[in-house]
């Protein structure tokens, strides 16, 4: 079993120790340090080399959406789930740009917290239920959004097989329920996101599913 490594990055102590004391519940989860501010996150990151960050959003020098910003624009970062008592519109849409791979409150049950970081680690995006309403309402509400245009000139540039892949993680489909629906493998369907990634110049599959929706289309 492979251990997935986490940093915590809060500045309430309090918070820190349970989700240490929380996660050491869990035998293939391994925190491996804690800061208090998001301005500690990537000397902490670089020092450690975590697999996933929980990175709180309101923090005293540095907020969490900063340090996700500037931390995913390194060479080989690890992966960020914003865990905060915070979900606005601003905060999740803010989240995902930067490159979160996932949007927790702070509520949400230990199992699933686990899971979470599991999911992430492996390349899998997860939003508690929450967060993913707002998200279908901002989705809802876009037809008018300025950058329907721009998310879709950036679409063209997909072939036809990645498009479909792509409009597919739109919808949130996992790589497995990918390659049913388009009688492809999994590693072919891997492949196609690969690609798609590198061709839009983006983090994961959760900014993927952001564009197309920017793009309101109709889904595949």
């Amino acid at each position: 079993m492979e251990t997935v490594k986490v940093l915590i990055a809060d500045d309430d102590a309090l918070v820190r120790s349970g989700l240490t004391m929380m996660l050491g519940g869990f035998d293939d989860i391994e925190v491996i340090g804690a800061v208090s501010d998001g301005d500690e996150v990537a000397a902490a990151a670089a020092r450690l080399r975590p697999d996933v960050v929980l990175m709180d959003i309101r923090m005293p020098r540095m907020d969490g959406l900063a340090a996700t910003e500037a931390l995913r624009a390194r060479r080989d970062p690890p992966e960020v789930i914003v865990l905060t008592t915070f979900d606005t519109d601003r905060h999740v849409q803010r989240a995902i740009r930067a490159g979160a791979g996932g949007f927790l409150l702070k509520h949400t049950p230990p199992a699933r917290i686990a899971e979470a970081i599991r999911q992430v680690a492996a390349g899998e995006p997860m939003m508690s239920p929450e967060v993913l309403r707002r998200m279908m309402g901002y989705v809802a509400g876009a037809g008018v959004d300025p950058r329907r245009d721009a998310a879709r000139t950036r679409l063209a540039v997909l072939s036809d097989g990645e498009r479909g892949v792509a409009e597919r993680v739109g919808r949130g489909l996992t790589n497995q329920e990918i390659a049913a629906e388009l009688h492809m493998s999994t590693a072919t369907v891997k492949a196609y996101v690969s690609r798609v990634l590198t061709k839009l110049d983006l983090n994961n599959r959760v900014q993927i599913a952001l564009v197309v929706h920017d793009a309101d289309l109709p889904m595949a």
